[in-house]
């Protein structure tokens, strides 16, 4: 019997438990290696197959692709790099079957969001049309929570985690200082287009009077004068004001409240700091006295504080797609599924990868307050399991202590690619 190898890349942004996804794939293709051959991972995300840069996951041991489960970050290196149309640019496709061909590739998975889903279903009409046997399976993951059809999607828990964690903190802190110093602080989260991330500052406040008080949202046009209302109302209130914003906030022209006027690989705004921007505001409208941050990268690599929910979940969809691949199931993202009932339970399901390519989940109207500035209860039910539970790193010497693998490439067959 001729064991076809499997491909696996990840695509986009990373996360504290994109490697638990990698860690589930390559155990359970190790779990069946009477069927499978090995696992051979793409340097760089799709790049890797179009360099014929691909990375021998055999040569490493059974304890460091376990420890994948609990490092965070791209442990193959990731890209922004999205595919031309299939009728556009068909040469990289057939690059792409080339490489699979020659390494005796049957299986396709690519762990990423709305982008990445799209190129997975690209390659799986490009195969379809070339004759060539290729089993595509996309696996969701995506700090922002924007992927349809899936309950929600790995990474965005831990981040949540993190954002609800650190807004509590922060409020703590400043309302500690508040009477001689500090009044106002702003923290930037991560979210273009929606609002998942921002929510999810939301949580920390369970009682009257913590923070956050105010979230800024970008389903929500930014309204400065109900804002700054709702500012100078806190101080006068509880003595400070602590307010989450997503990166993605949009005036009524709709346009980013801070934009560097750049774009990234996938055609995307390049966003820049919204929170400087919101802290001048408050300054020159009512003089307090304020402290900002970005989350940026902090919040997505926080693996010390990611959330068993996450962590569990982002292992189980690595361990799915192979159980998939293994009945002939082609052309699909694994999904998360909510169970029905008081106790939260989740199953894993599939959905078309068409249903999910270069698709959008904004954060529901239902789950922000009528006035704009909060969540609500509903939101709140649904955010809280997917921050449940502490799933820690091993520590040494007082630091987390994570795994580095060898990455070693297996030897080219074909010519080198040039676009």
């Amino acid at each position: 019997m001729n064991k076809k190898n499997v491909f696996y890349a990840q695509s986009g942004g990373v996360t504290a438990v994109i490697n638990a996804t990698a860690c589930g794939l390559i155990e359970a293709a190790r779990a069946n290696q009477e069927v499978l051959g090995k696992v051979l991972v793409g340097r760089n995300g799709i790049l890797g197959a179009l360099h014929e840069e691909l990375i021998d996951t055999s040569l490493e041991s059974a304890e460091q692709i376990h420890g994948l489960r609990y490092t965070p970050a791209g442990a193959f290196g990731s890209c922004r790099y999205k595919l031309k149309g299939l009728n556009e640019h068909k040469a990289e496709y057939e690059r792409l079957i080339e490489v699979f061909a020659a390494h005796d590739i049957g299986y396709f998975m690519y762990n990423g969001g709305g982008d990445s889903q799209d190129t997975t279903h690209k390659v799986a009409q490009m195969s379809e049309r070339l004759g060539y046997p290729l089993i595509c399976i996309g696996i969701p993951k995506t700090v922002d929570n924007d992927l349809p059809i899936t309950d929600n999607c790995p990474g965005f828990g831990s981040v949540a985690k993190y954002v609800a964690v650190s807004i509590r903190e922060a409020g703590l802190d400043v309302a500690s200082m508040a009477e001689t110093s500090t009044k106002v602080f702003v923290m930037e989260v991560m979210g273009r287009h929606a609002g998942w991330i921002a929510a999810a500052g939301g949580l920390a406040a369970e009682e009257e009077g913590q923070a956050p008080h105010i979230i800024l949202f970008p389903e929500i046009t930014f309204d400065e004068k109900a804002f700054l209302e709702k500012v100078a109302q806190a101080v006068k209130h509880y003595g400070f004001c602590a307010i989450v914003v997503s990166e993605g906030l949009r005036n009524a022209a709709g346009e980013f409240i801070a934009s560097a006027g750049l774009k990234d690989a996938f055609g995307h705004t390049q966003l820049g700091g919204v929170a400087p921007v919101i802290a001048a505001l408050i300054k020159s409208q009512l003089d307090y006295k304020y402290h900002w941050a970005v989350c940026d990268y902090l919040q997505r690599a926080a693996r010390h504080i990611a959330s068993k929910t996450d962590v569990e979940q982002a292992y189980a969809l690595g361990y799915k797609a192979i159980e998939f691949a293994l009945t002939g199931k082609s052309g699909i993202m694994a999904t998360i599924i909510r169970q029905p009932g008081i106790h939260y339970e989740w199953t894993i399901g599939e959905t078309p990868l068409e249903t999910v390519a270069n698709q959008e989940k904004a954060l529901p109207r239902h789950f922000i307050s009528e006035d704009g500035f909060g969540i609500t209860e509903a939101c709140r039910d649904y955010l809280s399991p997917l921050i449940a539970g502490e799933d820690y790193p091993p520590y040494k010497n007082g630091l987390p202590h994570y795994v580095r693998l060898k990455n070693n490439l297996v030897p080219k067959k074909l010519r080198e690619y040039t676009k």
